[in-house]
């Protein structure tokens, strides 16, 4: 055997060893996960299993593993223990008057930017005080083979300054294209997708208020609404939280959008899925932004979706391995009169 050769059967062995560890040292973090899975899901915490349950169902990957264990019916019972349900109203629009309509001259920032922590959470919360900046982009074109956009192509394409994700869309198993938005889709007052669905409306009216609620597409727009997506839950309405049962959604990451008295819209993204950061329940999403005094909010698709960007650049941690993901709809705020922030 020529030296060359010994070099390269000593490489071939030493790769083949790393390989070999690796492989292991994979299967046995596997085996370990779904030991202490198992474990949680039949031990006798019953709120151990519930969080758990309800976290790993607002994943699009994840759902298989709950499925393993307990049966369609039994999942649903959980879910239905462990959410928000909203009170039966929708948003008032004359409890809201927009200050900076008011005092134009005021020296209030445009754009603020605002950490949030909290025991399972980091986050941002963006609070934009002219609420006639926040619009809906869209990636147009929607269908079951279209593909939607990256948050920071949906901010370019209405020269905004700023965006996080909006509504919901079709993505089994965490592969959706993100071109088949769930629900209703309203852009300039003109419907795009969902009219005749019944869906959790999220959206602004043509006065700039935040309207939340239960509503078919053609219902939205007697209501006046100049932008709308649907997701849910509800959190807030005309100042009345949504109550919260179990766990209230798992912890995950979030988006959520709210809105203040002064008109003042609040879009909070939470980071999850982190070891410094593992996410967020409804509870938590509602009592920040109660805290910045929402009287109307929202909860927009989060998970790998949260994203929120600002001044060319993303400004959250994504929980998607793969980068941004291609979405149907976003919130961006666009640029005050005369270019500035």
């Amino acid at each position: 055997m020529t030296g060359k050769q010994s070099v390269r059967r000593r490489a071939g062995v030493i790769v083949g060893r790393f390989f070999a560890i690796f492989g292991l040292t994979l299967l046995f973090i596997i085996i370990f996960l779904f030991g202490l899975i198992t474990i949680t899901f039949n031990g006798p915490s019953v709120s151990a299993r519930n969080l758990l349950v309800s976290t790993l169902m607002e994943t699009s990957a994840a759902k298989f593993i709950p499925r393993m264990y307990f049966s369609e019916e039994e999942i649903q019972t959980i879910m239905a223990g462990n959410t928000a349900v909203a009170v039966n109203e929708i948003s008032d629009s004359s409890m809201v008057s927009v200050a900076v309509k008011d005092n134009p001259d005021s020296n209030i920032e445009p754009i603020e930017i605002i950490e949030i922590k909290g025991s399972t959470y980091n986050g941002k919360l963006m609070i934009v005080h002219d609420p006639s900046r926040v619009v809906v982009s869209t990636s147009g074109g929607y269908g079951e083979n279209a593909k939607g956009q990256t948050l920071a192509n949906l901010v370019a394409k209405e020269n905004a300054v700023a965006g996080v994700n909006a509504g919901g869309f079709a993505d089994e198993n965490g592969m959706g294209s993100g071109g088949q938005p769930l629900g209703l889709v309203i852009k300039d007052g003109v419907i795009l997708a969902g009219a005749e669905v019944r869906s959790c409306v999220i959206g602004f009216d043509r006065n700039d208020t935040l309207i939340v609620g239960t509503m078919t597409g053609y219902e939205a727009l007697e209501r006046g609404m100049r932008d709308a997506v649907s997701f849910g839950p509800v959190f807030i309405v005309n100042g009345k939280r949504s109550d919260i049962y179990g766990t209230g959604g798992g912890l995950n990451p979030r988006t959520c959008i709210g809105q203040t008295a002064d008109g003042s819209v609040l879009l909070l993204t939470i980071d999850g899925r982190q070891a410094t950061s593992l996410g967020a329940t409804y509870g938590d999403c509602i009592d920040i932004l109660q805290s910045y005094g929402a009287i109307n909010a929202a909860n927009l698709d989060g998970g790998s979706s949260t994203s929120l960007y600002y001044n060319g650049e993303y400004i959250n941690v994504s929980a998607s391995v793969y980068g941004p993901r291609d979405l149907p709809t976003a919130f961006v705020v666009l640029p005050e009169e005369g270019g500035a922030e």
